[in-house]
Order: C-alpha cells, then sequence, then structure tokens
C-alpha cells in the first residue's frame, strides 16, 4: 500500500514470517484456522494491532486492558493470562529476529464450532489465538502529505446496536464505510454519529484544530484509541486546549488544520476533506509538534536495552 493510514512498503521479509497459533510457532505458509474457526464463520473474537520498538511492546498494558475488557464483554474466555498472552507476543517475534519496525495484529476467536451457527453453544474447546508479526513501518511522505478523507453515508452505530468500544472481527460496517471512501478516490472514510456528528475514520481517531485549539469527537461513537488518549495528553501537556465534544462537518471544513492517529503510524495529517482543502493542503504546525512529541513518548516509553523504561 503506497497511500493511506496504513500506507507501507513491502518487506520480503514478511513472506517468511513465522507465526504463532495456540502455542504454536510456525511458519507463514503454514499458520492456518479451521474453516469452522468463528472468526472465520462469524467475525466472532477481538484483536489489537501493536508496535514493537527496540524490542519492547508500546503501551502493551493498555492493548490487553482493551482486549480483555472486549473479550469479557462478548462472553470470550480468552484462555491466557495477560503475562502468559505478553510473553507468547515476545517469543514470536524474538522467534523472527525482530526488534523494531515491527507492527503485530493479535487475533482472539471464540474458536471452533461443531457446526456453522452464531450461538457460542455450537462451540468446542477454547478460543483460538493468532499472533501475526510483519515488518511494517509507515510510509515517511503520507506523514508529511497527509490523507484525503471522504464522509460516508455509513454512520457509527450506537452500543445497543453493536458497541463502538468492541475492537472486534466483525468490522464491516467499517469495511464499508472504507469501500464508499476509495470509491470517491480518498484514502480513508470520514464516519458520522448517529446525530450527524462528526465520530471517527473507518481505522484511524479524527482530530481538527481551530485557533488553536485541538478538537475531537466526544469518544461515544468510537474505539477508545490508545493513541488517541496518547495524543490527547500530550497536547494538554504542550498547553493546547483539547476539546471532546460533538461537532459538524461544517466545523471540520473551516478547520486550520486536521489529523488523525493510530498505532500503526501515530498522527498523520489530514490534507483534505470532502474535496475541500484543509488549511494550504499540508501539514499544519500543531500537527507536526503532535508528531515530534508522540515519537519522543515511544522513546520514552520503549528505550534501548539497558535504559530504564
Amino acid at each position: 500500500m503506497q497511500t493511506g493510514s496504513h500506507a507501507h512498503a513491502a518487506d520480503p521479509r514478511n513472506e517468511t514470517v513465522k507465526i504463532w497459533i495456540n502455542g504454536r510457532i510456525v511458519p507463514r505458509g503454514e499458520a492456518v484456522v479451521s474453516v469452522f474457526d468463528s472468526g472465520f464463520l462469524l467475525g466472532d473474537g477481538v484483536w489489537e494491532g501493536i508496535r514493537l520498538h527496540n524490542g519492547r511492546l508500546a503501551f502493551l498494558d493498555r492493548h490487553l486492558d482493551r482486549l480483555w475488557e472486549g473479550a469479557k464483554a462478548i462472553d470470550l474466555d480468552i484462555g491466557m493470562t495477560p503475562a502468559a498472552l505478553q510473553a507468547a507476543i515476545l517469543e514470536t517475534c524474538a522467534a523472527n529476529g525482530m526488534e523494531s519496525g515491527v507492527h503485530i495484529r493479535l487475533v482472539v476467536s471464540r474458536g471452533l464450532k461443531s457446526t456453522p451457527f452464531q450461538s457460542p453453544r455450537a462451540n468446542v474447546g477454547g478460543a483460538t489465538i493468532v499472533i501475526i508479526p510483519e515488518w511494517k513501518q509507515a510510509n515517511p511522505a503520507v506523514l508529511t502529505t497527509g490523507l484525503r478523507l471522504h464522509t460516508v453515508h455509513i454512520h457509527r452505530g450506537p452500543p445497543d446496536v453493536q458497541d463502538p468500544l468492541w475492537n472486534s472481527l466483525s468490522k464491516l460496517n467499517c469495511i464499508a464505510a472504507c469501500i464508499q471512501a476509495e470509491k470517491a478516490g480518498a484514502d480513508e472514510a470520514l464516519m458520522l454519529d448517529p446525530q450527524g456528528f462528526v465520530a471517527t475514520c473507518n481505522s484511524t481517531h479524527f482530530f481538527i484544530v481551530r485557533a488553536g485549539e485541538v478538537w475531537t469527537s466526544s469518544g461515544l461513537y468510537c474505539l477508545a484509541g490508545i493513541t488517541r488518549a496518547n495524543v490527547i495528553a500530550l497536547a494538554r501537556e504542550m498547553g493546547l486546549t483539547v476539546r471532546e465534544a460533538s461537532f459538524p462537518l461544517t466545523k471540520v471544513y473551516s478547520a486550520d488544520e486536521a489529523f488523525v492517529t493510530g498505532t500503526f503510524a501515530g498522527v498523520i495529517p489530514v490534507r483534505e476533506v470532502d474535496g475541500r482543502t484543509v488549511a494550504a493542503g499540508a501539514r499544519g504546525p500543531v500537527t507536526e509538534r503532535l508528531q515530534q512529541a508522540y515519537r519522543a513518548l515511544i522513546e520514552r516509553v520503549c528505550p534501548p536495552s539497558g535504559l530504564d523504561a
């Protein structure tokens, strides 16, 4: 992928990467799950995206807290302790000789079913756990030039439909939003909440800058983003006012700057929304400062071996 919030250059090492599946580390070509797995059949499960930097897993405690919260909400027994799962992730990275520049997809499904059916009563055995590490770094050009967003007709749902706090495998609403945005020539979808206010993007969290203030959604209709929370805290440490509130697209179109956040790429500028150029169509000064602050934060929480975290 060369554009978008997950744009990256292909790395040939990923063709032979080793993957952890239910306690076994196997070559990529042998990494398979059953056609009767709940994740394959129904998207029944939860997942996390995690960065490895300097041999350390960035913000792992928060990622695992979110994973366990989602699993508890859908009554899924992960079957491992957080400490055991952390050890498995590090074991997998070590088996691949990985230290930095690595993105990890941790997937937990409800496991095997005796027959294709929604009810967990059809499940047999425990959860299926997969750890997929890849050498993958954000395209540096995108971090400067930014993204083009398109507001889609697919809204984020309220928690009585499918709770946005679940980082579930069932991502079809976000996939449909992504498809609509790409068909419109954009990089990613901007999604509204049920009342028509700005909520989030299909795979990242959305921010604007107005008169030196950083605005983002109320958070009621988006995933509890870990990078989102870190950037909010950094902005406040920098003396910026941060508003977490509902606001309409009109405020987006007239914003001084816009950016998105996510585990994979950190902070990415937005240069256009719905054909409207944001500011001068270039990365703004507040966005650049937050990019630098976030990179520094990663270095603090993931220092080279031998240094205190």
